[in-house]
């Protein structure tokens, strides 16, 4: 009956620190909107990472949230331990400017940088909005509050000397809800900071007639000058319905980060989980085929590489 008891008591406690030790590896990647590119980061890192689960006893899942400011916001509160964020978003949170002027996050470090996102403008082809300068006046969706898009639409406001009254609407819809407003007829323009091809913008382009935007002129020149993280942008013909040209935009990159918080061994681990499934990472998405590890080492990187990361990029001989 002893050994009975012994036996059970021991089976409970195993299991309690199974549970404990699940709980203690769980990693939360904060994405964007379920119809963007970032979710689908999220779903591509998680599914590498919780295939070798046994393993590593690290386990992952991917929410989709606000986008790039919401990530960063989350992951200095220690609510996400990474996320998803554009580039020009993890400058300034690093350095505590624009909207994280008095609260920059320190903590900041950089996993490895994924792929080009070009911000993309979608007009109704009824509008007559050929470029940017066109927008004025229009009923435009400027992007919802913590997003990439809205922190690229509102550097492209100031550097025009625009405000939200130049628009005769300014909406904050979310990608997921943009391409029924735009179908529907109740905005004229959509703006989307993505990877590309994007299920939201191939989704308004199948449903509507609509084209997309060229952004270019001296102030997107400025930008572009003054801004190292923000880069030109070719988005290829064909790549959505109602655009057969090349258009012209600019970008920035996508990033996955973390906080020097998260254990080095966790950071380690998703980082080794990409790079050693890299042919099938490329896979889950045609905006990661042109992606390369050392594109991913470097290109938009301002805050510090984590250390996770760098053990496993010297390993590899990547970095020095």
């Amino acid at each position: 009956m002893r050994k009975t008891l012994l036996k059970t008591s021991l089976a409970v406690a195993c299991s309690a620190m199974a549970a404990t030790s699940i709980a203690e590896s769980f990693v939360t990647i904060g994405t964007g909107g379920q119809t963007g590119v970032y979710y689908v980061v999220g779903q591509s890192v998680c599914r590498l990472v919780n295939r070798d689960t046994a393993t590593t006893g690290i386990k992952c899942n991917n929410p989709s949230t606000g986008g790039s400011v919401d990530n960063l916001n989350a992951i200095a509160a220690g609510e996400r331990q990474m996320g998803t964020v554009q580039s020009d978003s993890e400058f300034r949170a690093y350095r505590g400017l624009g909207e994280f002027e008095g609260k920059k996050i320190e903590k900041l470090r950089t996993m490895f940088s994924i792929y080009p996102e070009a911000f993309t403008v979608v007009a109704r082809a009824d509008t007559g909005v050929k470029t940017f300068d066109d927008l004025k006046g229009k009923r435009v969706n400027i992007g919802n509050p913590g997003s990439g898009t809205r922190t690229t639409m509102e550097a492209l406001m100031k550097e025009k000397g625009w405000t939200t009254a130049d628009f005769a609407v300014a909406a904050e819809l979310k990608p997921a809800e943009m391409a029924s407003a735009l179908c529907d007829n109740n905005l004229d323009v959509i703006a989307y900071t993505v990877g590309n091809p994007s299920g939201a913008i191939k989704e308004a382009a199948a449903s509507c007639a609509s084209t997309l935007v060229t952004v270019s002129g001296p102030e997107v020149d400025k930008l572009l000058a003054d801004n190292s993280y923000f880069a030109k942008v070719t988005i290829p013909g064909g790549t959505y319905d109602g655009s057969p040209n090349d258009t012209d935009t600019l970008g920035v990159m996508a990033l996955l980060v973390t906080s020097s918080d998260v254990p080095d061994e966790a950071v380690y681990q998703v980082t080794k989980a990409v790079f050693d499934n890299f042919e099938r990472f490329q896979k889950l998405h045609p905006a990661f085929e042109n992606s390369t590890p050392e594109k991913m080492v470097t290109e938009g990187i301002s805050a510090p590489l984590a250390e996770g990361s760098k053990k496993y990029f010297m390993e590899k001989g990547w970095i020095k």
